[in-house]
């Protein structure tokens, strides 16, 4: 009995270095870019613990840079295991919850609406606008080139189908759509970095 108490005190040391360890990983590879090195050390951390804020952050971070992954949803479930965690000692008031909620439901919106929005800036019909909805809804299960191909793809194809577009028509209309879409992304990536700055203004000055 003995030894195994000592087996485990001696382990613990060890997971808590290996997560340090993970984290610094993941911070290096994030700060030079490797969004992929990156993303593997963040879910081996949180493969050790789930409700690691440190590694939710991260891979917040990395999820507004990696369209596969739900950065936003991500960074808000930091902040809820961050309060869940440590409780009063957070940081967190309960109004930041409301903020960064509204904020990640504003960027849902733009992923789905900026394709169909450039569409129509381009001079699309309402009718590319929809296939360009469509189109992005339908890459989201083949991302990351889904992401950009299904609305130009849908928006294309439901000019020349039910709006009888010219082909030129057409194409200026799905060509509207990844230029949404490309916007929509830095939009997004823009209310990332505003979750993330909120988060730590809150923990460090807001409330704390």
């Amino acid at each position: 009995m003995t030894i195994t108490a000592s087996a485990v005190s001696h382990d613990r040391p060890s997971d808590s270095a290996s997560r340090a360890e993970r984290l610094v990983a993941a911070e290096d590879a994030f700060t030079r870019g490797d969004f992929v090195g990156a993303e593997a050390s963040t879910q081996a951390m949180l493969a050790d613990d789930p409700t690691d804020g440190r590694a939710l952050l991260i891979a917040g971070a990395i999820g507004c840079f990696i369209p596969v992954l739900p950065g936003h949803l991500i960074l808000f479930i930091a902040a809820v295991a961050h309060r869940l965690m440590l409780g009063k000692d957070s940081g967190l008031v309960w109004w930041s919850f409301l903020i960064l909620g509204a904020l990640m439901a504003v960027s849902q919106v733009m992923e789905m609406v900026s394709g169909a929005a450039g569409t129509k800036w381009f001079g699309g019909t309402r009718w590319g606008a929809f296939g360009a909805i469509a189109g992005g809804i339908v890459g989201m299960f083949f991302m990351p080139f889904g992401l950009i191909v299904g609305p130009l793809a849908g928006a294309v194809a439901c000019e020349l189908a039910f709006a009888r577009q010219e082909t030129r028509e057409a194409l200026r209309s799905g060509v509207g759509s990844v230029v949404g879409t490309i916007a929509g992304l830095g939009i997004k990536l823009g209310i990332g970095a505003a979750m993330v700055v909120w988060f730590f203004a809150d923990v460090f000055w807001v409330g704390g």
